[in-house]
Parts: C-alpha cells; sequence; structure tokens
C-alpha cells in the first residue's frame, strides 16, 4: 500500500464539479433521523451561558442528502418525523432543498426529534437530545419505500437508528435491499455516544454492520472508541481493526488538519481548507455529502489515487465552508461557493 501525503495544488485540479446536476441514476439515499437542532445566538458558549437558541433543521443522514442537493447531485431521504409542525416542517425543507421526500413517514404519536447543540469557546460540541422516543426512532420495515430504495446507486446511513426497535430492524432491512440492487453501501458511525444505553452497546450495534459497508467515514475520536482507546493516528491500528477485506474505501476526518484515506492500494492525507469557524455542527455531513456527491457521479473514482484526493479536496471544502455558519443544513454550502473558496486558497 502506497502512501501519499503531498499537499494538494488547488490550481491544478480536474475534478468536473461544473455544470449541471447529477444524473437521476445516480442517486443517493440517505437513511435514518432528521431533527431539530437549536442553536445559541451567540458563539463560544455553553449550553446553560447561551442566551437564546435559535432552531435550524439537522440530523445527519438528513444534512447529507442536503449537502448533495445543494451541490446539484440526486438525493433522498428515507426516515419518519412527527405528524406536528416540526416534523412537516422538515419535510417541506428536504423539499424546498430538492431532496426526494417520498421516503418520509409521519407518526401521529411521537414528537420529532430535538437536539440543544453549541460550540464552546475551548471548542468543545456539547450535545443535549429529547427522544423519548422521537418518532424517527419508530420506523418500522413495513414503511420503508422499498422502490425508492432499490433505485440507489448509493445508500448511505449512520448508527443512530440502530439503537432501539423498530428503527433498527427498518435500516437493517433497507440495507438489505440496497445491497441485493446493487447499491454501495456508505457508513457513517456518527457516534453520539449519550443515546446509548452503554458504551458496549454502542460498540456492539456499531462494529455490528461495519463489515457490510463499502465507503466508510470515521473521526479520529470514534477510533479511539471502537479500538479501545488504540492511537487513532497509527495507520496499523486502522488498517488492522478497521479496514476489512470487503471495504473500498476508509476515511478518517481530522477535522481541521483535513482527512486520512484508506483503499487496499493506497492510503494518504489530504490538508483541509483553513476557516474560522463559528459553529462546527454538520462539518463531518458536508464532508460527507461532498465525497457522496463525487462518488455518486464516478463511483470508481477511489480506485485512482489522483482522482480521489481530488475529490477529498472538494469534500474538505465543503466541511470547511459549512462551520462559518451556524446550524447544519442552513450552513451547507452550494457548489459555487465550494468553487469560490477553492479559487481563494488557491490564490
Amino acid at each position: 500500500m502506497a502512501e501519499n501525503s503531498i499537499a494538494v495544488d488547488f490550481q491544478t485540479l480536474s475534478l468536473n464539479t461544473n455544470g449541471g446536476s447529477v444524473d437521476n441514476s445516480s442517486l443517493v439515499i440517505c437513511f435514518g433521523e432528521m431533527l431539530i437542532d437549536f442553536v445559541p445566538t451567540i458563539g463560544g458558549v455553553s449550553l446553560t451561558e447561551a442566551p437564546a437558541f435559535k432552531k435550524a433543521p439537522g440530523g445527519a443522514p438528513a444534512n447529507v442528502a442536503v449537502c448533495i442537493a445543494k451541490l446539484g447531485g440526486s438525493s433522498a431521504f428515507i426516515g419518519k418525523v412527527s405528524e406536528d409542525a416540526f416534523g412537516h416542517m422538515l419535510a417541506d425543507i428536504l423539499k424546498e432543498n430538492k431532496v426526494n421526500n417520498s421516503g418520509v413517514r409521519f407518526d401521529p404519536c411521537a414528537r420529532t426529534a430535538l437536539a440543544f447543540v453549541t460550540l464552546r469557546a475551548d471548542g468543545e460540541r456539547e450535545f443535549m437530545s429529547f427522544r423519548n422516543p422521537s418518532a424517527d426512532m419508530l420506523l418500522r420495515e413495513s414503511e420503508l419505500d422499498i422502490d425508492l430504495i432499490k433505485k440507489a446507486s448509493i445508500f448511505h446511513c449512520g448508527s443512530i437508528s440502530l439503537i432501539e426497535e423498530p428503527c433498527r430492524s427498518a435500516q437493517l432491512a433497507a440495507m438489505a435491499i440496497a445491497k441485493k440492487s446493487g447499491s454501495v453501501l456508505s457508513y457513517d458511525p456518527n457516534l453520539r455516544l449519550p443515546l446509548w444505553p452503554s458504551e458496549e452497546a454502542a460498540r456492539k450495534e456499531i462494529m455490528g454492520i461495519w463489515h457490510q459497508a463499502d465507503i466508510i467515514k470515521i473521526s479520529e475520536e470514534e477510533i479511539t472508541f471502537l479500538t479501545d482507546g488504540d492511537d487513532p493516528n497509527d495507520d496499523d491500528v486502522v488498517l488492522k481493526k478497521l479496514f476489512h477485506p470487503n471495504l473500498l474505501l476508509l476515511l478518517v476526518s481530522e477535522g481541521k488538519d483535513g482527512c486520512r484515506y484508506y483503499t487496499k492500494q493506497f492510503k494518504g492525507r489530504v490538508p483541509s481548507v483553513q476557516v474560522k469557524p463559528v459553529d462546527t455542527t454538520g462539518a463531518g455531513d458536508a464532508f460527507v455529502g461532498g465525497i457522496l456527491y463525487c462518488l455518486a457521479s464516478d463511483v470508481n473514482l477511489y480506485q485512482d489515487e489522483k482522482r480521489l484526493r481530488e475529490a477529498i479536496v472538494f469534500a474538505n471544502a465543503c466541511g470547511a465552508l459549512t462551520v462559518t455558519e451556524n446550524g447544519a443544513i442552513p450552513a451547507l454550502p452550494t457548489k459555487q461557493a465550494v468553487q469560490q473558496i477553492k479559487a481563494k486558497a488557491a490564490a
């Protein structure tokens, strides 16, 4: 496995990110939770210090779906929200952002999930979630849009939906349908430990579908958690404990430092675009949206290291732009904004 850690020259990139949207045959389906994030009206404070909050649509899989659509790609979201005002607002936001929301279901009894999120002055994020249970946890296998799932070029999911039944069984069934239909399975564990009954349960369920995934994005913190405290910067740890034989691409996000990538043939690192962060909520989802947008139009690009690095530069720019504004979905970039920040970085 060759290694490439050479800095990317933005002026030599040839990734095709101009022109119209990705062909509809390159549909990316995102499965999981969609909720309301409440973010402080001022930055750098804890949840208890925040004087007020403003609502922002969020939820990792929904963020990814919107990111892909805003970049000009084709995406759909499958999940469940409440029959309440917030639920209908979220479904409408998907539609407004050109995400196919035909797979969204409404629950008349449970409420839409809420989460209070902040980036403190010390750089640490705080989460406080309200799910007891929330509507997203109650999606049933019988409610899946099977015809829609079968159309996916890429099927993307996380681990939050694995926490409780019946949504756990619904996700496993959706993954099986997608895999049988020839979809590439993308997985971002997106660990939110306070939502799990225990660390052991989280580790077991997250790793339970690990070997089914074709593409995995993981953070350094998640590596440490899943390997029981091993060094997340040690390539041997990543390759021996997390890279499985059927995996096409493993991405390790390093925040402001960029991203590492691993395939069967090569590995390396791509630096990020430096910006002044305002709110890091949704940055990882924007990165995933950016990389899946690129893969949807060229699903084999992971085989060519130059093209893969170009795609990661694009995805890094998506993540960087997202942290410059508050909230997740409201901060997701357009293709034009990504092109502008890349040009600025190259100047």
